[in-house]
């Protein structure tokens, strides 16, 4: 299954549509991934596993990304009924009412949210360090940091987590 998660999101979204590879044994591959090699990275942040286990057994409709496993930033993408925190303690607890247009487009496109990735608090600082949830470490030298507030993501991708990851930028990090 590792090999499944180094295949860009493109191949394995092709893989699903030509029923080689089931949506549910992506996920599956995805969320043992996370389990592995997270205790180390703390990329992911707010797993969505069950989420996931669920939509990955439902009808996946037409979209390009159908059945493919995606991290989102814990920063400006809220996703209906889960907890978004934007890397604070003063939000820990905030439940997202809606999703917002860019995970409803990301839903669209057949993508499955599999988790949340770790941004320093508010994206404030060049690093990913918060206090609520601590530093995600780089996959090559788990010594050094991931830096950018997109650090979780890029820690998570580059780790083989999931073939994508959302960021967002306003400083460089992506």
């Amino acid at each position: 299954m590792n090999e499944l998660m180094r295949l860009d999101a493109m191949a394995q979204a092709e893989l699903v549509r030509k029923g080689e590879v089931s949506a549910a044994e992506l996920v599956e591959a995805s969320i043992a991934q996370i389990e592995r090699l997270n205790p180390e990275l703390n990329a992911v942040v707010l797993p969505m596993f069950d989420i996931a286990r669920k939509l990955a057994n439902q009808p996946l409709g037409d979209g390009p990304f159908a059945g493919v496993p995606l991290l989102l930033k814990d920063m400006l993408a809220e996703y209906k009924d889960t907890v978004m925190t934007e890397g604070s303690r003063f939000l820990k607890n905030h439940v997202s009412a809606n999703d917002t247009e860019l995970v409803a487009r990301y839903r669209r496109a057949g993508f499955i949210v599999v988790g949340k990735t770790n941004t320093p608090e508010f994206a404030s600082k060049p690093t990913t360090e918060p206090e609520l949830f601590g530093a995600s470490r780089n996959p090559w030298d788990p010594s050094r940091s991931t830096g950018g507030s997109s650090g979780g993501s890029a820690a998570a991708v580059a780790a083989g987590m999931a073939a994508v990851g959302h960021a967002n930028d306003g400083g460089g990090s992506i």
